[in-house]
């Protein structure tokens, strides 16, 4: 008996309207569109506004418009898995709200956290799923809204983040098309370097928690970039190697979008020219869960059926990991989806 595979069989995306550019934050914080350009590569981040908007609300649309895209109805979806950091609230799952939401009343639902590397996290967990012969419809989202959790007066993190989502469709193959094997790896010492102070069990809410602006994202930039730097390329090599894939091999890079460098350095040590790597950063800045779903559906008309693909990622945790997917379908075919 053939092995059952875990095919993507439609991606979708959705962000919000509102562009918050290098300009606007130059008005807010010390900074400048050159100084933002040079160091992480973003240009504007789209960002949620609207009171009583969470992550929800970006991932909701995200998966409505995969389900129109693909003629799949909410009640055929077996399963949903949302990669985030930044849920609606501390319970239920995001993923509850989601299916709720976008009429999915059939499937069970939960929420993976894993940073940056989310997204990678819940696709092969959703994969796995797929492979049991159990599961035939799988819908995998990445959303995140970093601007509840930004800090606009803190010029080292404000410049970086944005709101989005994007999600996939995982369906059945018996052919040789769709996640084909995986490298992942945590290190939770690097905690100290990425993390949220307060809002965990740990620093509950309080007034000094408020008071002391720690429901944010705190970083030491230079300790993330260079475990970045280093880890996602190291993975990313590892997964080729492991499986004789060679430059020549590859028709894209796929990387989480955080900085720039981060990216051309990933490309460079996996020996691929800049043409194939994708990159999207400029215009949506890192949304964290997002950015790989998002980043794929943009290039996804440049894709075509029998492609290999290394997807790769980094993030808090520290978390980070690299795929091996060979993409199942010609888009030219595939019309519809998405409010960009």
């Amino acid at each position: 008996m053939t092995k059952i595979r875990a095919a993507i069989t439609g991606i979708n995306a959705w962000t919000p309207e509102y562009r918050l550019t290098n300009h606007e934050l130059s008005q807010m914080v010390e900074t400048s569109d050159e100084w933002i350009m040079q160091r992480v590569g973003i240009k504007e981040r789209r960002i949620l506004k609207g009171e009583g908007k969470g992550t929800s609300d970006l991932g909701e649309p995200a998966v409505r418009g995969l389900l129109e895209k693909t003629g799949t109805s909410p009640e055929e979806v077996d399963l949903l898995i949302c990669a985030t950091i930044t849920p609606d609230m501390a319970f239920p799952a995001t993923a509850n709200i989601i299916s709720d939401k976008a009429g999915i009343k059939n499937a069970f639902s939960f929420d993976i956290g894993a940073a940056c590397s989310g997204f990678l996290f819940a696709l092969q967990t959703a994969a796995a799923y797929v492979e049991t012969g159990r599961y035939r419809k799988v819908v995998v989202v990445g959303a995140d809204k970093m601007s509840s959790i930004t800090d606009y007066s803190d010029r080292t993190t404000c410049t970086l983040f944005g709101d989005a989502a994007g999600a996939v469709l995982l369906e059945p193959t018996h052919e040789e098309y769709g996640v084909m094997d995986y490298i992942f790896r945590t290190d939770g010492s690097g905690k100290k370097y990425l993390h949220m102070k307060a809002g965990g069990s740990v620093r509950p809410a309080s007034h000094d928690t408020v008071g002391g602006r720690e429901h944010f994202i705190y970083q030491e930039g230079q300790a993330v970039f260079k475990f970045a730097v280093s880890n996602m390329a190291d993975v990313a090599v590892e997964v080729m190697q492991k499986n004789n894939l060679k430059p020549e091999d590859i028709a894209w890079l796929v990387p989480h979008q955080a900085n720039l460098r981060i990216i051309d350095a990933t490309g460079r040590r996996m020996g691929l020219p800049p043409e194939k790597v994708m990159i999207n950063i400029q215009n949506y800045g890192n949304t964290t869960a997002a950015t790989i779903p998002l980043v794929l559906w943009e290039f996804e008309e440049k894709l075509h059926r029998g492609d290999n693909l290394i997807l790769a990622a980094f993030g808090g945790g520290f978390t980070w990991g690299s795929i091996w997917l060979k993409w199942a379908y010609d888009p030219a075919a595939r019309q519809g989806g998405n409010t960009r």
